[in-house]
């Protein structure tokens, strides 16, 4: 069961390594070097594409490429492919032309940040540890999933997969934009209380949406994104990150795709208008 890798970041060779463990054959050629928490470092060296039918897919591209990315493999993917999503916001599947794939959602929580190998590559530091979730909607796992869960630390499945999408977007569209704009750690947003009301508006504006969208929606978004920003308090956000090397960042994928929710439901979101436009003002490479 060869599975192919589409981008090689952060999550992506996160995603290899853990696969490697579970004895899975991973295609992609690239050099990577991965260190965990524990100090250990593990170099993979993976497989490079081999142009077949692809059965097994993880797709860890940055949600902005993802059509791009997918488009010179159409012709390899099929009804019965099986496609990973491990990205962060939602929507990037948006428009995928048919047939499509099997999509198992991944709501990945855990931080890392590279840096550039000597001679080609990238050494990804991972930071933390914390608990992946993967679900389809169904109560059952795939055969590969056991096997994979013995080596990937605190990878669960869930049948609520959609709802911990939103639990995630949530805070990250108050974390994320914030310190971006800002160029602050995450911990900034608990100190710097110049900051709160902008959080809070932000916040409503989430569970006005949210709370209508999903039935089971725990509210007080304010809360929980607070309650991150200080067990994260000295982590850069991957939008800070990207800001700050020039990158395009993914606000459209989560602030943005809140906002498109909020359209279907003829509700105005100004405080999210406002920050994906103030986003979008910061120097990109495009």
């Amino acid at each position: 069961m060869p599975w192919h890798l589409l981008g090689a970041g952060n999550l992506g060779t996160l995603a290899a390594f853990y696969f490697g463990q579970a004895g899975l054959t991973v295609r992609l050629a690239t050099r990577r070097r991965l260190t965990l928490p524990d100090g250990t470092v593990h170099d993979l060296q993976l497989a490079g594409d081999d142009n077949a039918p692809i059965t097994h897919l993880v797709l860890a591209t940055k949600a902005a490429q993802s059509l791009d990315a997918l488009a010179p493999l159409r012709a390899r993917l099929s009804a019965d492919t099986t496609l990973i999503r491990l990205q962060n916001g939602l929507g990037s599947l948006d428009g995928l032309p048919p047939p499509p794939p099997h999509i198992i959602e991944a709501v990945a929580n855990s931080g890392a940040w590279r840096e550039a190998l000597p001679g080609g590559g990238e050494h990804v530091h991972l930071a933390a540890e914390n608990p992946t979730l993967f679900g389809d909607g169904h109560a059952t796992p795939p055969d590969w999933f056991a096997p994979l869960a013995c080596h990937w630390p605190q990878l669960h499945w869930r049948t609520d997969i959609h709802l911990q999408q939103w639990l995630k977007l949530s805070v990250n569209a108050i974390i994320n934009p914030l310190t971006a704009l800002h160029d602050c750690d995450n911990g900034a947003l608990l100190t710097n209380t110049a900051l709160h009301p902008r959080l809070h508006a932000l916040a409503a504006e989430v569970d006005q949406v949210a709370s209508q969208l999903l039935p089971d929606w725990p509210g007080d978004t304010a809360g929980r994104a607070l309650a991150l920003a200080r067990a994260t308090a000295t982590n850069t956000s991957s939008m800070r990150a990207d800001v700050r090397a020039g990158r395009v960042t993914e606000i459209d994928f989560i602030n943005g795709y809140l906002l498109r929710a909020a359209t279907q439901l003829a509700l105005p979101l100004p405080a999210h208008s406002h920050i994906i436009a103030a986003i979008k003002a910061l120097p990109q490479k495009r």
